[in-house]
């Protein structure tokens, strides 16, 4: 005797449908790949950029006050050429500080007991300074910046330890990590940095 089949034989529509849930499912695993890939490289090619070309800084402290406030984030540059005035990072015993360029290798700096700049005998105007101060000063004016060296202040001039301590000092070239670009955080304060 004969045994009875317990399923019948599938049918053309249902072929189809398995058919087309297996393509549909290859499909998805080849996207979904090819996506992560893609974001893994965009990822990669991220973070190459910000450490060789544009370096991301976390403000913290307030030396920079009030240009620069704590927990500011900002992009900055890689270069060797600043100009007086720009705002740099550089490190200083495996910290990052930042600071404004106030003079160049060869110049001459004067700084008052109220605080006031001069460059070359030529008084610096400063509107990006809330007050004038002499602050943390141990060095004998006036100074001139050493070769291959830049002089940097703080522009909380009372707060800040700077060029104008020996602890510090003027910035060696090799020190600086780049030219402070465009903040990006927080979003009330956006844009380039002046």
């Amino acid at each position: 005797m004969r045994r009875a089949r317990s399923s019948e034989a599938p049918t053309v529509a249902q072929l189809e449908t398995e058919l087309h849930r297996l393509t549909y499912r290859h499909r998805f695993h080849r996207v979904l790949r090819s996506t992560i890939y893609a974001l893994l490289t965009v990822a990669a090619a991220a973070v190459l950029i910000a450490t060789l070309f544009l370096p991301v800084l976390r403000i913290y402290g307030s030396s920079m006050t009030p240009t620069l406030e704590d927990g500011d984030i900002i992009v900055s540059v890689k270069s060797s050429d600043f100009a007086s005035g720009d705002i740099i990072a550089f490190w200083f015993n495996n910290k990052i500080l930042v600071k404004r360029v106030i003079a160049q290798p060869g110049q001459w700096v004067e700084i008052d007991e109220n605080g006031f700049v001069s460059v070359d005998g030529q008084p610096l105007s400063e509107p990006y300074l809330s007050e004038h101060a002499l602050g943390q000063c141990d060095i004998d004016f006036p100074y001139q910046v050493p070769e291959g060296r830049v002089f940097v202040l703080g522009d909380h001039r009372s707060t800040s330890v700077d060029s104008r301590s020996t602890t510090v000092g003027c910035v060696a070239q090799e020190q600086i990590v780049g030219r402070l670009l465009f903040r990006v955080w927080p979003l009330s304060r956006l844009g380039p940095m002046n």
